[in-house]
């Protein structure tokens, strides 16, 4: 194995790699930064372009696009509270308190060198034990499923701030939202109010564009014409060796969080990046300090997103089962190079594996020195007047929302996400809750009514299986240490 790494290596650092590679993943990073242009979406515009490409070359450009993608979220999540991917909805929690505070750059160095850690890990992983990550992954059905969306879901409390009513308030929208469309067990249509656009449900894109983006500008144009001075002083200054010290425990352990969670397919990076962030709240000694600015919390949420990288290709590689949605895009492309995921391609591709291998080090590398580089010209978006950026940002996101699916519908349901986010505001109700439930509900619900029909009616899958059972347990430990701790507080 060590000699097919090697080979790898030397393959990443020639001239016909190399330059693609940092290629993916500066595009990557900027198409990650633009609101509603996610990694998948980077990698499905890219894919086409690598169909003249040597496989090699081809499959390190997209997971450069990957891994950049990822990250680029966390820009313009740290910068303008907009996360440019799902899975930088919980970035900003804290990293746009920082630069509320001024400490910008900080916030910025800290999401790339915690992305680092959980790429790097996540790949480390994948490259030590991915057969027996694979194995595992596979023990997962509807049940399992189920109580992991449910374990999920119990991180509403847990990111509803002052108020646990006014969290579960938000979450209980969400969830009623995520039932829009048609049933995913009898097909029915459901609250479509006779609307075609419905019928495939609400797209979460438009709805983060909304809930974080517009209302986002809405408040910033409310502050414009009034005398309350927010602006903060701007300091260029990094991560310190002391930040550096109090984040690694946690960027460790998020990374491994993220990548075993990136091996279950059908988990992404967006409920990794929330599920890390709700174990560095518990764990904390100081836990009503996240959601104002504590640097564990951006980098749990960044290194358990970034975890997901490696993980993801963990099913993909071994059994030809993606993890996630640009997981599956990749599966395409190395159909298209005319590869057959699975333990074949092991034994018949080595090249290609341990290429990719290699490559992914490089790439989390690269990410990492382009990430910290960039960070005195990524400042400067703090920098321009409001007046300016707020058009800016509602540009983006319309584009951003009309994107998807090059449907004004979005743009429609964007605008009135973004409405609702700016009351929701005024009323002090997280609006991170809708998000998570619009994400996991479907999950829960279907995966749900799937295990009730394998069970005959019967919910004896909560405690006959393991897994599903300790993932109950984890929900229930969850919640109760929230409440434990809401009531310590006051």
């Amino acid at each position: 194995m060590i000699d097919h790494l090697l080979v790898g290596l030397g393959a990443a650092f020639s001239l016909a790699i190399f330059p693609v590679l940092i290629f993916g993943v500066l595009g990557g990073i900027i198409l990650g930064a633009l609101p509603g242009l996610t990694a998948t979406m980077g990698v499905a515009i890219l894919l086409p372009f690598t169909f003249g490409m040597e496989a090699t070359a081809a499959m390190v450009m997209l997971i450069g696009v990957y891994i950049g993608g990822i990250f680029g979220g966390s820009i313009s999540a740290i910068l303008l509270k907009t996360p440019g991917t799902p899975a930088s909805a919980a970035t900003v929690l804290d990293g746009y308190s920082l630069t509320e505070k001024g400490e910008a750059a900080r916030a910025l160095s800290i999401a790339a060198v915690a992305s680092f850690v959980g790429g790097l890990i996540s790949t480390l992983v994948l490259i030590a034990i991915a057969p027996m990550l694979a194995e595992f992954a596979l023990r997962f059905n509807a049940p399992e499923y189920f109580a992991l969306a449910l374990f999920g879901l119990t991180i509403i409390a847990s990111v509803s701030s002052k108020s646990i009513l006014k969290g579960l308030l938000a979450g209980t929208i969400g969830l009623l939202i995520s039932t829009v469309g048609l049933d995913p067990i009898s097909s029915v249509p459901r609250f479509t109010f006779g609307v075609m656009d419905l019928y495939n449900g609400i797209n979460v894109i438009p709805v983060l564009i909304g809930l974080f983006a517009i209302s986002e500008a809405l408040n910033q144009l409310e502050k414009l014409h009034s005398k309350e001075k927010v602006a903060a002083k701007f300091s260029n200054k990094l991560m310190s060796l002391k930040d550096l010290k109090n984040i690694l425990p946690t960027s460790i352990k998020s990374a491994l969080f993220g990548t075993s969670i990136g091996a279950v397919p059908g988990a992404g990076a967006d409920i990794s990046a929330f599920v890390c962030y709700n174990e560095a709240k518990r764990v904390s000694k100081n836990p009503d300090e996240f959601g104002k600015g504590d640097i564990k919390g951006l980098a749990a949420a960044e290194a358990g997103n970034n975890g997901v990288t490696g993980g993801s290709l963990v099913p993909l590689l071994t059994l030809g089962v993606p993890g996630d949605a640009v997981a599956a895009v990749l599966l395409g492309a190395l159909i298209v190079q005319g590869l057959t995921p699975g333990p074949l391609l092991f034994t018949q591709n080595p090249e290609i594996v341990y290429g990719i291998f290699s490559s992914m080090l490089v790439a989390n590398i690269a990410m990492l020195l382009i990430g910290l580089l960039g960070i005195r010209f990524f400042c400067q978006i703090s920098k321009v007047p409001k007046s300016l950026m707020i058009p800016i940002i509602i540009f983006l996101s319309i584009v951003g929302a009309y994107a998807i699916n090059n449907s004004m519908f979005d743009v429609g349901i964007a605008i009135t996400f973004g409405v609702l986010g700016f009351i929701l505001n005024k009323l002090e109700v997280p609006t991170s809750p809708i998000l998570l439930a619009i994400i996991l509900g479907p999950m829960a619900e279907s995966n749900l009514r799937k295990s009730l029909l394998m069970f005959e009616g019967s919910w004896s899958f909560l405690y006959e299986r393991p897994i599903a059972l300790a993932f109950i347990l984890l929900a229930v430990f969850s919640l109760w240490s929230t409440i434990r701790r809401h009531r310590k507080h006051r």
